[in-house]
């Protein structure tokens, strides 16, 4: 399989991303650990990294992070916009440009909230090129109608939605009418949560090839070329080498997809 776009960049980007809900809302003291991370996760191939307001000091956090270590100009950073407020959404996406830089490479409206009011503000904005593409995200499949009638006005370029082997609503519709309309794909909860550790027993993971159960989820996720990214979180450098690693180009073929989806069933 072919390395993929990632929706209308027309820029080739390793396809493991990187994470931030919970771990990395810290203190200062905590800071390095997350240079680490960032460290660890860029010098494997990583280069998107997703955030959001509603995850704390986690933006904050990242810009430092970015910076500090040198990757800012390396990174595809993807956040959002969080509220029912247009006005509290631009003060969100004030904050945003100071913490990295200038520049939102992708800009998503958190979970559809008030999404047609942001979109407005957040087209001109990417006209005046501080933000690169705009997206829509949701975790919910209930609300999935709502995020297609999105993906449809034309308006947006990506959307991030929860996919891993327990959770394939999406399969239904979002992502055909995203490969039809060229739209980019981040999936998130590649693990479920962490519902679907501590998974199978290591010698179950041999015909996969991988070395870990976290890297069978993931490859598991990408093998899909429907799906561009998947951001796996932690905070943790040795999980952070071993996230990236599955993202080396190695697909499952389907009786390998079948095979991991016997193994999270198995294990619930």
């Amino acid at each position: 399989m072919e390395h993929r776009a990632f929706g209308a960049t027309g820029l080739d980007v390793p396809v493991i991303g990187l994470g931030t809900w919970s771990v990395f809302d810290v203190s200062p003291e905590e800071e390095p650990s997350v240079l680490d991370v960032v460290g660890v996760a860029f010098d494997g191939g990583a280069r998107v990294v997703d955030t959001s307001p509603m995850y704390g000091r986690a933006e904050a956090v990242l810009g430092r992070a970015l910076h500090a270590s040198g990757r800012r100009g390396e990174a595809l950073v993807t956040t959002k916009i969080w509220s029912p407020s247009v006005e509290r959404g631009r003060q969100q996406f004030a904050g945003q440009l100071a913490a990295f830089g200038g520049r939102v490479d992708v800009l998503q409206v958190h979970n559809l909230v008030a999404w047609q009011q942001h979109l407005d503000w957040m087209e001109a904005e990417r006209d005046a090129d501080r933000i690169g593409l705009l997206g829509a995200t949701h975790y919910d499949a209930r609300s999935f109608d709502e995020l297609a009638r999105a993906m449809r006005g034309g308006r947006i370029q990506q959307i991030q939605v929860p996919y891993n082997p327990i959770e394939r609503e999406v399969e239904r519709e979002i992502l055909p009418l995203a490969e039809s309309l060229g739209l980019g794909v981040i999936a998130m909860r590649p693990f479920g949560e962490r519902d679907l550790f501590p998974g199978p027993d290591p010698s179950a993971l041999r015909p996969l090839g991988v070395r870990s159960w976290a890297q069978a989820l993931l490859r598991w996720c990408l093998s899909d070329p429907r799906v561009h990214v998947a951001i796996p979180a932690t905070g943790d450098p040795v999980h952070a080498r071993e996230n990236v690693a599955a993202g080396d180009g190695s697909w499952f073929d389907a009786d390998q997809r079948h095979l991991v989806e016997h193994l999270a069933g198995a294990g619930r």
